[in-house]
């Protein structure tokens, strides 16, 4: 019995904990990161949101402000909301791609901060102390680089086509959560937390198929808007634009 509770103790405490592990969370626990990793990552995300708010402030008009929350309440929703993933763990959507192509990257970085800050807070969803490091990572990461990848894709394939919006939609959707893992991985790693390929196998092996789930709902999401008001794209097709005025957008 000491000899099984001394090698669970040394396991619980080394990295062989982790390389045991079905997949590690994206969501960064209190006490996982280092503290200067903890607060680089804080710095470099209450910098990107406070440019975030002037750019919003001077770009955007009052009509952005209902969208806004609309979108923020949907993206928590869905959050919340679980599927399940073949091997006994599950994952849910993280919204970046989906926020960044109705609100542009700006505006869909305040809303994905403000997700991100009421389930850390209210349902301990990550932790308070590495929450610039969660806000990062899927939050700042997920909805710039998931916008700028999605517009590239819809433009190389088709500004104003179904299948370059589906296409670039789906690939920058699923990026988006490949990237978050990896960066979180990476954050582990350079924090003493756990070997770098330990995290990448961890992280990566799951997340590749999480991200396959986070494309289908943003898919299903995006198509919706855009058979029904195509307006509301931050960057709309352009029929649309020589019909109706652009919501909240002043370029």
């Amino acid at each position: 019995m000491a000899t099984a509770n001394l090698f669970s103790q040394v396991l619980s405490s080394s990295w062989l904990h982790w390389a045991l592990q079905p997949h590690l969370a994206l969501h960064i626990p209190d006490g996982f990161l280092s503290l200067p990793i903890s607060l680089l990552t804080w710095i470099v995300s209450i910098g990107l949101i406070a440019i975030a708010l002037k750019q919003v402030q001077a770009d955007y008009q009052e009509r952005a402000v209902p969208l806004m929350g609309v979108c923020a309440a949907f993206i928590f929703a869905a959050q919340m909301i679980n599927f399940p993933i073949p091997g006994g763990t599950s994952g849910h959507l993280l919204g970046g791609t989906l926020a960044g192509a109705l609100l542009g990257p700006w505006a869909g970085t305040l809303v994905m901060s403000v997700v991100f800050i009421v389930q850390a807070v209210l349902f301990q969803d990550g932790g308070l102390t590495v929450l610039g490091a969660n806000i990062f990572n899927m939050g700042l990461v997920g909805t710039f680089g998931g916008y700028y990848l999605y517009k590239a894709i819809r433009f190389a394939i088709g500004r104003n086509s179904w299948r370059g919006m589906l296409v670039g939609i789906a690939v920058a959707s699923w990026a988006s959560v490949v990237v978050a893992a990896a960066i979180a991985s990476f954050q582990l790693a350079l924090s003493g937390t756990v070997p770098l390929a330990v995290a990448l196998a961890a992280m990566m092996s799951w997340h590749v198929v999480i991200g396959i789930g986070e494309a289908l709902i943003t898919v299903v999401a995006v198509s919706f808007v855009w058979r029904s008001r195509p307006d509301l794209f931050y960057d709309p097709p352009r029929r649309t634009q020589q019909s109706l005025s652009r919501p909240y957008s002043l370029h």
